[in-house]
């Protein structure tokens, strides 16, 4: 199977536990990621896969991750984005936001990201403070990645239909249900996001929402058919979500899942999804 000439991947996250731990790596079936996982570590295995360009994404709610993140990319050629995190319900938020791109690596901030699936209300994407907070990222010009639980997927069509002015990208294409084979209310839900027209979906994190151990292609390609036929390749980027993907599959392995995925598109949308909805949605 020939792939894409050019790899954008959209998604990957890195994190140093000699600086601060990642409180949410508990139990036994996590324990693989309870260690430093650096740059350095991703180079090799996405240079080996074709990427030439990546996205890092914020992992944990504190103030001082994203300048360490925006300093990682301004000293890194393959890291062309950072989606960074700050307090959306704070009332300087759009003061952050200009202070966060005068910093080293500053241009490299292309969008916000808050862990509203950890959040207990259902709609929190709807609350005014939260409202207000996504405003101020629309007006920054940049974009926001929506990381949401399946039944949080409601309140994220209402927040898109609230704000057009805002990008949202979908992480992880709403975390389907893969691992109980149900499509149901999940697919729906997706479609009516993708309605919207202010709204793109990323191709990632699917391994690890399957069996981890005995996932397949086959298992995987009724929640990517949904969100091709939904979205279409024009607002859909690949995203490794290296190393969280590491629990289930190997960089290669994901890439190689993702190319399979998208096996019944033409060379044209194939690039679309590996590099240029990236780019474009990004400003990469």
């Amino acid at each position: 199977m020939t792939g894409p000439q050019r790899i954008v991947d959209a998604h990957h996250h890195v994190w140093d536990l000699s600086v601060r731990e990642q409180e949410w790596i508990t139990g036994e079936e996590l324990a693989p990621l309870r260690r430093t996982f650096t740059l350095a570590d991703l180079e090799p295995e996405a240079r080996a896969a074709g990427v030439h360009a990546t996205v890092l994404v914020q992992t944990v709610t504190v103030p001082e991750e994203t300048p360490e993140f925006l300093a990682l990319a301004d000293g890194n050629d393959l890291v062309a984005g950072v989606v960074g995190w700050t307090d959306l319900t704070a009332p300087g938020i759009a003061d952050t936001l200009a202070a966060l791109r005068e910093l080293p690596g500053g241009d490299r901030l292309v969008a916000i990201r808050h862990q509203v699936q950890g959040e207990p209300d259902p709609e929190w994407l709807l609350r005014p403070e939260v409202q207000r907070g996504l405003s101020a990222v629309a007006a920054a010009g940049l974009v926001y990645d929506l990381v949401v639980q399946s039944h949080q997927l409601p309140a994220t069509v209402r927040a898109a239909a609230l704000l057009p002015e805002l990008t949202f990208v979908l992480d992880h294409a709403g975390k389907p249900p893969i691992a109980t084979r149900s499509l149901h209310p999940w697919a729906e839900d997706v479609r009516a996001l993708a309605g919207r027209p202010n709204t793109v979906c990323k191709l990632s994190g699917l391994v690890t929402e399957a069996d981890l151990r005995s996932w397949t292609v086959d298992d995987l390609r009724p929640y990517a058919d949904t969100v091709l036929d939904a979205f279409r390749p024009d607002r859909l980027m690949f995203g490794s979500d290296w190393p969280v993907c590491r629990l289930a599959a190997s960089y290669t392995e994901v890439v190689d899942a993702a190319r399979a995925l998208t096996d019944g598109l033409g060379a044209d949308e194939r690039s679309v999804v590996f590099a240029t909805t990236a780019e474009r949605t990004y400003g990469l």
